[in-house]
């Protein structure tokens, strides 16, 4: 499960990383954001005809459900991401890679106390890409609401390493480092992108920081 990730880094590094060829209009003036949650818009990458893009777009594919406002999901178990018509075209047609330079899990409650992840490297947090699937979306968002048309995403997830384990013990997001990922992910086949949805290896990540607040304050 990953429910709050950071992307800190700017636009020209995210451009260098990714190779990208297109910056969408609502990406081009990207802050940081020390604090990403579901429902917010954040970066992502996509394959298009004329190279990658940047664009933003909504976290969490939307559920619709009967009698009662929609609901966000924002993360895809990779084992049931090719079986679950909910997923499935969206995993085979439509991946993309989510910019991203932490994440957070909780450990405990009451409070809890999160606990972020970061690539080790040169950098403090070097960047790197969550696993992610997208589609558009039309339609409310709430009950009876107006509907909205947008893009969303969703990060896969899978068990976790010795890392994330002790903190988190039953998911982590799939993480891709590298170009060479990166291309399998955005443009080989569906067979091929399915096997990089495995736990990171441990000695390329660690925890940067710990503590009960989860905002920029302690990012």
């Amino acid at each position: 499960m990953c429910n709050l990730y950071s992307l800190t880094t700017n636009v020209e590094a995210i451009r260098r990383l990714f190779r990208l060829a297109i910056i969408h209009p609502n990406a081009g003036n990207l802050a940081a954001q020390p604090a990403i949650f579901p429902g917010y818009d954040a970066a992502a990458v996509r394959k298009t005809n004329e190279g990658r893009e940047l664009l933003m777009m909504s976290w969490g594919f939307v559920l619709p459900q009967r009698d009662k406002a929609a609901k966000r999901v924002n993360n895809a178990r990779a084992d049931k991401v090719r079986a679950s018509p909910f997923w499935r075209d969206s995993f085979e047609e439509r991946r993309c890679l989510v910019p991203v330079t932490s994440f957070a899990e909780p450990k405990g409650k009451k409070p809890a106390v999160w606990h972020w992840f970061a690539l080790r490297g040169d950098e403090p947090r070097p960047p790197f890409a969550f696993a992610g699937i997208w589609r558009s979306w039309k339609g409310p968002l709430k009950q009876d609401a107006e509907p909205v048309e947008m893009n969303v995403y969703s990060i896969l997830t899978t068990i976790p390493n010795d890392v994330v384990k002790p903190v988190y013990p039953s998911r982590m997001p799939v993480m891709l480092s590298g170009a060479e990922e990166f291309e399998t992910w955005l443009e080989g086949r569906a067979d091929e992108a399915f096997q990089l949805a495995r736990p990171f290896p441990d000695e390329k990540m660690h925890i940067v920081l710990t503590g009960e607040k989860m905002d920029e304050t302690i990012i």
